[in-house]
């Protein structure tokens, strides 16, 4: 199953009237949402939209009836076991050809403060600010371990840039840390501490 759907089942079993409508859904042969909803004191819309979203994941299928006053769905429960089964290796993010090859430094100006330890060669926090005046919100980024020592070494704004790849050996880290430091890579490029040069070639 892929994090998507999972998210989807996980958001409808959530809900407060979950259980009582799977309990209603095992019980009836069919039911219909206004039933639903009348059996459950809900609203129609909360009720039809719950029984929608359990249809379109395949748990339960649903037969139009047709009235003098108007059409209704009518659902009839598929299955009676749902099994939520993810492979957390989906959501892990794969390196690009040349994500350790990006030139890095921290950008001039950037405004953001480096919390370093006191005794050893890491950071442990960075702060940023985002907005202005009253809008000015302050966001803490605590780091892990890697991440620290990474962050320690990197360039300083007129000094020459470096891959990641140069950073993280200066750091002292191996390989496989690779996605944790692109991680931090990419949020603080988001928030403009610091700068990327993709062409390697680019050296100043």
């Amino acid at each position: 199953m892929d994090f998507n759907t999972a998210a989807r089942y996980a958001s409808l079993l959530s809900k407060s009237y979950a259980e009582d409508i799977f309990a209603l859904l095992v019980n009836y042969r069919a039911i219909s949402a206004s039933e639903v909803a009348a059996r459950l004191d809900l609203h129609i819309k909360t009720a039809q939209d719950f029984l929608e979203s359990l249809a379109e994941l395949g748990v339960l299928s649903k037969e139009e009836i047709l009235e003098k006053k108007r059409p209704y769905y009518r659902y009839v429960l598929q299955q009676d076991r749902i099994l939520l089964d993810i492979d957390l290796k989906q959501v892990k993010r794969e390196l690009g050809r040349n994500s350790l090859t990006l030139l890095i430094r921290e950008k001039q100006n950037a405004g953001a403060r480096f919390a370093a330890a006191r005794n050893d060669d890491y950071i442990t926090s960075v702060t940023i600010w985002s907005g202005e005046g009253r809008d000015r919100q302050e966001r803490k980024i605590k780091l892990t371990t890697p991440q620290g020592r990474f962050l320690y070494h990197l360039p300083f704004p007129k000094a020459e840039p470096l891959t990641v790849a140069e950073i993280m050996q200066k750091a002292g880290l191996e390989t496989a840390l690779a996605p944790e430091i692109l991680d931090l890579v990419q949020l603080l490029e988001k928030y403009g501490v610091i700068e990327g040069l993709p062409d390697e070639n680019a050296r100043s």
